[in-house]
């Protein structure tokens, strides 16, 4: 897949079905913004960050695509921007208006668009990116790394950020919060979520008929490179 055949193939924008979570944080950039899972489970949302230029981690995991690559939930864009400057054909693809603005507005290629809906190339992209947490989209995710299984070319890898061993599994619902003058938290609509560490991922990998082909930290993240598994060697004759 070239550069020029992504371009020609990303086809016009369409407003997705699935409810955009995070639309109320991407504008926000003081840090008052919270994730709230429906097992009580909070964590501060890392806007500014998301809005910042790509940190060592995210080099860590441009460092390890060599073709094309959808970066999937891509947010304002700072992966897909920094995959683009790697030399790489590089798309973004967010559910949110403002993401895919805001990724454009940078510099890369954006395209609005729920990533279980058809996507241009699928079957021959040779990496799916899910940084942030973007496991978690859909709720489900088996359902999700089948998903990026179907966009991806024999050879090509899932790089997956993931929770620290010992959170395991966890599927629900979530809620983005904006925090009060108050003290208090005030959330938005539920929308279906998940957590996967890098524990739980080898089973949910197998699942989805994919294998952990190694697991690496930067810091305090965890990233997990998943591939296709190899077909067993036939017998000897």
């Amino acid at each position: 897949m070239s550069g020029a055949d992504t371009a020609v193939g990303v086809p016009p924008d369409a407003a997705p079905a699935r409810p955009d979570g995070f639309a109320a944080a991407l504008g926000d950039r003081s840090g008052g913004r919270w994730l709230v899972h429906g097992d009580g489970v909070r964590s501060r949302l890392p806007v500014a960050r998301w809005h910042g230029p790509a940190e060592p981690a995210v080099a860590a995991v441009v460092a390890r695509c060599a073709g094309p690559t959808l970066d999937l939930g891509c947010g304002p864009g700072r992966l897909t921007l920094a995959l683009t400057r790697a030399g790489l054909t590089a798309v973004g693809v967010d559910v949110s208006a403002d993401a895919v603005r805001m990724t454009r507005a940078r510099g890369a290629v954006g395209l609005r668009r729920d990533l279980f809906d058809p996507l241009p190339g699928e079957g021959r992209w040779a990496h799916a990116v899910l940084i942030d947490g973007n496991i978690g989209i859909g709720g489900d995710p088996v359902a999700l790394l089948r998903r990026c299984r179907a966009l991806l070319a024999t050879a090509g890898t899932v790089l997956v950020e993931l929770e620290p061993p010992g959170a395991g599994l966890w599927q629900g619902h979530a809620r983005v919060a904006a925090a009060c003058p108050a003290g208090r938290l005030r959330l938005g609509p539920p929308f279906r979520w998940a957590r996967l560490d890098a524990r739980a991922v080898h089973q949910v990998a197998g699942a989805a008929d994919l294998v952990v082909r190694e697991l690496f930290r930067r810091g305090r993240r965890w990233f997990g490179e998943l591939t296709m598994p190899h077909p067993p060697d036939r017998p000897a004759t």
